[in-house]
Order: structure tokens, then sequence, then C-alpha cells
């Protein structure tokens, strides 16, 4: 299969300049079209009875998949497959179990903006005063490449 590029080299070789004129028009114009897409969402969207109806009017009238749903809402795939197939969200309760459990990650995601971040822990060196060594730490069940090599060393 040829390649654009290789393609854009064939019509210099044959001085098809009005070609080349024509492809990087076209080039431009697919520039302009373009744009940068938003995130789909930075942080989900409160689940809410509203929002779950809506859920199941989009997927009772439309052929639209769950993610499609999904997209167009602002919230992931997975809550909108809770909603089909479980029903959950459908009532109001701020002591139901989904709604606890959001107001939870939301709780931790605020911790986690005000909290320093947690850095990498580097393991100590081993001490050398305690007379263990590597290979006593592991499970003598387990064969090694030590004992592997050891074996085909041996008379």
């Amino acid at each position: 299969m040829t390649t654009l590029k290789q393609f854009e080299e064939a019509l210099r070789e044959q001085g098809m300049h009005m070609a080349l004129a024509i492809l990087e028009r076209l080039r431009q114009q697919d520039k302009e079209k373009r744009t940068i897409a938003p995130a789909r969402r930075v942080s989900g969207r409160k689940m809410t009875p509203e929002l779950a109806h809506k859920i199941l009017e989009l997927h009772a009238t439309t052929d639209m998949t769950q993610q499609e749903i999904a997209f167009q809402l602002g919230v992931n795939q997975g809550r909108v497959n809770e909603v089909v197939k479980r029903r959950r969200w459908l009532q109001d309760d701020p002591e139901a179990p989904e709604a606890i459990a959001r107001d939870k990650a939301l709780a931790r995601m605020e911790r986690a903006k005000t909290e320093r971040p947690i850095t990498a822990r580097v393991r100590p060196a081993a001490r050398a005063d305690t007379g263990q060594s590597r290979k006593s730490k592991r499970n003598p069940d387990q064969l090694s490449l030590e004992d592997l090599i050891g074996a085909s060393t041996k008379p």
C-alpha cells in the first residue's frame, strides 16, 4: 500500500504541480477543520435520579450503546450499566448505598487535593550485621536458579 508521502513524491517526480497544489489545499482544509476535543469529563457528573431517568429514556428510545449514552451525558459507561441493568440511582434517598459510595468518593477526592503528594518509599539497604543471607529468606519448597546451576555442576 502506498503512503501519502510516497504518493506526493511520485507527483513531484512526474512534475504534476497542479495535483500537488490541490493536495496542499486539501491538507490546509483538513487542518482548519480539526479541533482539539475537550476531555470527556474532568470530574464525574453527580449521579442523580433525574440523570438516571434520562439514561433510561435514551436507552429505551434510541439505539445508542451504553458507551454513547455515557459520552453524551458526561458519565462513565459503568454508571450507565448500573442504571440500565440494576435500576440503581432511581430514588433520591441520601441513605441509599449508591449515594453513600458517591459521597465517600467525593470526600476522598477532596482530601487528595489538600494532602501532600505521596512519595515513593525507598527500601532501606540490607544490613550486613544481621547475619541472614538472601538464600535463607526464600521459601525452601521453591527451586531457584542457584539450585539448578548447582545441580548441573555436581558430578
